[in-house]
């Protein structure tokens, strides 16, 4: 993914999830229901927003089917297939590893003939390795989960001080066992993330590895250059015979560095030169999808996701006034979630949200304890506020400064002004966002955000947002909320092993939640993606919101 700067999934405003054709009334696309043969030959381009691309495995925050995921393998990877639900699947391993000890020890086992671009053989030593690396203080912003699962990670800085983590153990070259704090259900998942990529130590510089990293996937990097262009081309010590999931198809991929969105969005409505053999990193800008609509030719080529990440208003439940659960419910029955959408493009933006674990993800239950037309509830907002007997003050309400988010910002503000909530707008740059929705000491009562977890489980949508370990200091908790109930419910549920209990108890909490009203659910995001007429096989599954480039082929 890229992720915004908040997370990679994973604080990311306007990020959504995925579906197949979800919405056939608002997209003609035809994606398949089933992947088409792999033509190979050819080069495709990737329009990338970004002006550099790091293939650092231990600063990056990308999704496993995204542009690392060319490169570097993992232990364990994901199967996306159009309409079905993402199967976490093994990659380097032979499986998605063997849980013992009551799921507090995890071991995998290396297939046979892996290797790297230079020829030279895959060891478990190397994924030790590239994750003891992650820990450094070099390497800053990557995706940080086993760092607080392992045996000894909190306080471990990284090999540069000269130690290992005793807690990652590699008996011999293909046998790898990890050693966790507690029991962890979903490490499947977990061991599919960038750090778990082999590094070799011999070729590692810290400070230059991201532009020239060792290939272990299908693809290595030819050059890479800031602002311009990275050519990646064929790793022929790959063998497609070890690799489940990646198909290979073009003999080069190209990532075109620092484009304007609107521009690629425009060059790809006209397939026109490179266009018309690539697709955009970035969804279509929603100044342009009614330009897409109102073109045959680009709409057969725009493909929308469905219903997926979280977009939603957090309540800073530290402050005066938002500390009162009856103002939070009142304040959940005045937005108006229609006018909201709008200010977003309208129903492509996305569908109404309820609950705080979004579609896509396996075990979740569709309920509704504000149930109220979508322009909200105004005299049960009213007359919860008069219950409250709370006089609230101008609340601050915190957003990014792009005209989208202003937009919907300003649909919060006139909504809340029914209800006599009065509100005065701080929008802020993406970076200075960062900064204020995560500080220790925030200067907001309300912030918009949008989250897309991690990876497909509960996990991801509800500990990251609500448990209380993680308000300040960087974290994502921006409602600030904190219940000792729902801690107790976010630590079994991640210690259970087995997925169908573990998912009763997310939804547990998940209710337990919304009845202390943290946030306001707004719409579970949509993403419109366009490709050139000359790509085929261009995937978008019901997790996660973005094109799975490792299995983006030519037309022959």
């Amino acid at each position: 993914m890229k992720r915004s700067a908040l997370v990679a999934a994973t604080l990311a405003l306007g990020l959504v999830l995925t579906g197949c054709n979800a919405n056939p009334e608002l997209n003609d696309d035809s994606q398949s229901d089933t992947l088409g043969e792999t033509h190979k030959g050819g080069t495709l381009s990737i329009f990338s927003e970004d002006p550099d691309i790091d293939f650092d495995p231990g600063k990056s925050q990308g999704l496993a089917i995204t542009s690392l995921g060319l490169v570097l393998r993992r232990l364990t990877t994901w199967d996306i297939q159009p309409g079905k639900e993402a199967k976490v699947v093994p990659d380097l391993a032979t499986d998605t590893g063997k849980a013992s000890d009551d799921g507090k020890t995890w071991t995998f086992t290396l297939r046979d003939g892996l290797k790297y671009e230079n020829g030279k053989p895959i060891t478990t030593a190397d994924i030790k390795y590239g994750l003891e690396r992650s820990f450094s203080t070099e390497l800053s912003g990557g995706l940080s989960y086993h760092k607080s699962i392992l045996e000894g990670g909190s306080d471990y800085k990284g090999p540069f001080t000269g130690k290992e983590l005793d807690s990652i153990e590699t008996p011999d070259e293909k046998t790898i066992v990890f050693h966790l704090n507690s029991a962890f259900g979903d490490f499947p998942w977990i061991a599919s993330m960038p750090a778990f990529s082999p590094v070799p130590k011999d070729s590692d510089d810290p400070g230059k590895y991201g532009q020239d990293p060792v290939a272990s996937g299908p693809y290595k990097v030819e050059s890479n250059k800031s602002g311009a262009e990275a050519v990646l081309t064929r790793n022929d010590e790959w063998d497609e015979d070890t690799d489940p999931v990646r198909t290979a198809g073009p003999d080069e991929v190209v990532f075109k560095l620092g484009q304007d969105a609107s521009v690629t969005s425009q060059a790809l409505i006209s397939d026109s030169g490179d266009a018309k053999n690539g697709f955009s990193a970035s969804f279509v800008p929603a100044s342009q999808l009614a330009q897409v609509q109102n073109d045959a030719n680009a709409k057969s080529r725009l493909v929308t996701s469905g219903p997926g990440a979280l977009a939603y208003l957090a309540m800073n439940n530290e402050s005066k006034g938002l500390d009162d659960v009856k103002v939070r419910q009142a304040i959940n029955y005045a937005v108006d979630k229609n006018t909201y959408r709008i200010a977003g493009g309208g129903e492509i933006a996305g569908d109404y949200a309820s609950t705080l674990i979004t579609p896509g993800i396996p075990g979740r239950q569709d309920y509704d304890l504000y149930e109220a037309d979508p322009g909200g509830d105004v005299e049960k907002a009213k007359s919860l506020l008069k219950e409250s007997g709370e006089k609230l003050g101008t609340l601050k309400l915190l957003v990014k400064n792009d005209a989208t988010s202003v937009a919907q910002a300003e649909a919060i503000q006139e909504a809340l002004a029914r209800v006599d909530i009065k509100t005065t707008i701080k929008s802020v740059d993406t970076n200075t966002y960062s900064a204020d929705a995560t500080a220790n000491k925030p200067d907001y009562d309300l912030v918009l955000g949008s989250w897309q977890p991690d990876f497909p489980s509960a996990n991801g949508n509800i500990q990251p947002l609500f448990d209380s370990s993680q308000i300040g200091n960087g974290n994502f908790n921006l409602s600030r909320y904190e219940n000792k109930d729902v801690d107790a419910l976010i630590a079994k549920a991640t210690e259970t092993v087995d997925p169908a209990e573990a998912q009763k108890v997310w939804a547990a909490a998940d209710k337990t939640i919304m009845e202390d009203a943290p946030i306001v659910p707004l719409i579970y995001t949509k993403n419109s993606f366009l490709h050139g007429s000359n790509v085929e096989n261009f995937v978008i599954g019901d997790f996660p919101a973005y094109p799975v480039y490792f299995k983006a082929s030519l037309k022959g």
